[in-house]
């Protein structure tokens, strides 16, 4: 079994570890785009080309399926890639989990990047799956770019400044862009201590787990039982930088998602 994901940058690391956890046999293909990150302030017409050419590159190994692990790829660029790669290899976009958030319970705050925050796209999750619910949409200046590039310092700024942002009130945080559940820590840290102390622990709701589930349920895959501790890993892992085969960005490693992957897999030289 091969599954490729591909995003502009390392939001992909958190749906490729929720993968490898469900199914560590499986060889995986990281298609990411350091030459023309970061994608979110390009125009739709110019992130559909980047993401297409992101996603030819995957598909060109012939994986089983691909995932689009980044949000603003979803929203501007899923139906072009479904358009042309399905139904030979089938393609899982990502959704931030404003459903789940909203059906535990609000107040809901939903974390994501300034382009995001506020558009018809994310205005329409809201209206379709959380009405009723008290939603607070806090944009994410640079927190992105901060945990591409592991700037600890920039990253704590960010996550800050977004805590100031978030009502004293609220339950739980959505994840809205898929770089940030490498942090999420750093969030609930930076977060509870401001909320009221009525409210309990706070909860996150990022996507990485349900579109690992999502994907292996498209393919017609089970979950494999857990490998046994002195089990000789069986998954590959191949690095796509802007089509060409190279190593895992040092800065992924820094989060122990991009760790899991590296230590647990024979790495394709």
């Amino acid at each position: 079994m091969k599954i490729a994901l591909m995003d502009s940058g390392n939001g992909l690391l958190a749906a490729a570890a929720a993968v490898h956890r469900l199914r560590p046999d499986a060889d995986l293909v990281l298609s990411s785009d350091p030459d023309g990150m970061p994608w979110g302030p390009r125009a739709p017409e110019d992130i559909i080309a980047h993401a297409l050419d992101c996603a030819r590159s995957a598909a060109a190994l012939a994986p089983d399926a691909l995932i689009v692990a980044c949000n603003t790829a979803s929203v501007h660029a899923l139906a072009a890639i479904r358009a042309e790669l399905e139904p030979a290899i089938p393609v899982i976009g990502t959704v931030p989990a404003i459903k789940p958030a909203a059906a535990a319970g609000g107040p809901v705050a939903i974390w994501a990047t300034p382009g995001t925050t506020g558009s018809p796209y994310q205005r329409g999750l809201i209206r379709d799956f959380a009405a009723g619910v008290e939603v607070t949409e806090v944009p994410c200046p640079g927190l992105a770019d901060a945990v591409q590039y592991a700037d600890s310092a920039a990253v704590n700024a960010a996550v800050a400044a977004a805590a100031a942002l978030t009502p004293r009130n609220v339950r739980s945080v959505v994840l809205g862009c898929t770089h940030y559940e490498l942090v999420a820590e750093r969030i609930r840290a930076a977060v509870q201590p401001l909320l009221s102390p009525a409210v309990p622990r706070l909860t996150l709701y990022g996507s990485a787990d349900a579109v690992a589930a999502q994907t292996l349920r498209r393919i017609g895959a089970a979950p494999a039982p857990a490998p046994a501790p002195d089990a000789a890993p069986s998954g590959r892992l191949t690095v796509l930088l802007s089509g060409r085969e190279g190593s895992i960005d040092p800065a992924s490693l820094t989060y122990p998602e991009g760790r899991s992957l590296v230590e647990a897999a024979a790495v394709r030289p």
